[in-house]
């Protein structure tokens, strides 16, 4: 381990703030856990499967999550309109960390 001053350093500047940056939010991590455990989802039925979540925030998360090429938003012409969504390659690379979140979670909590 090198002798890093903190004083000549910015947490701005790191790897670990720009994961933070793209997944960071309140429902970010579940949208991308809901696509990594089902694959391709549908609007309604991500917004049934994340219980409390609003049509807006959930409109809106999806958008923040596709305009950082984490997910695929796939729209098709027909009546009634049908929307699909799955993780990009780019989000499929977070799927490791994902599991390991999982993994954590099931060896440490309380039954």
């Amino acid at each position: 381990m090198d002798n890093r001053c903190i004083s000549e350093e910015s947490l701005c500047t790191t790897g670990f703030s720009y994961t933070l940056s793209l997944i960071n939010g309140k429902y970010k991590m579940t949208i991308l856990y809901t696509l990594m455990e089902f694959g391709v989802v549908r609007f309604n039925e991500m917004k049934r499967y994340i219980d409390g979540i609003s049509y807006k925030t959930l409109s809106s998360t999806l958008k923040q999550l596709e305009a950082d090429k984490l997910i695929h938003r796939e729209e098709y012409p027909q009546i009634p309109p049908k929307v699909e969504y799955s993780l990009t390659d780019r989000g499929k690379s977070l799927i490791p960390i994902l599991d390991s979140m999982c993994e954590w979670g099931e060896e440490h909590r309380e039954d």
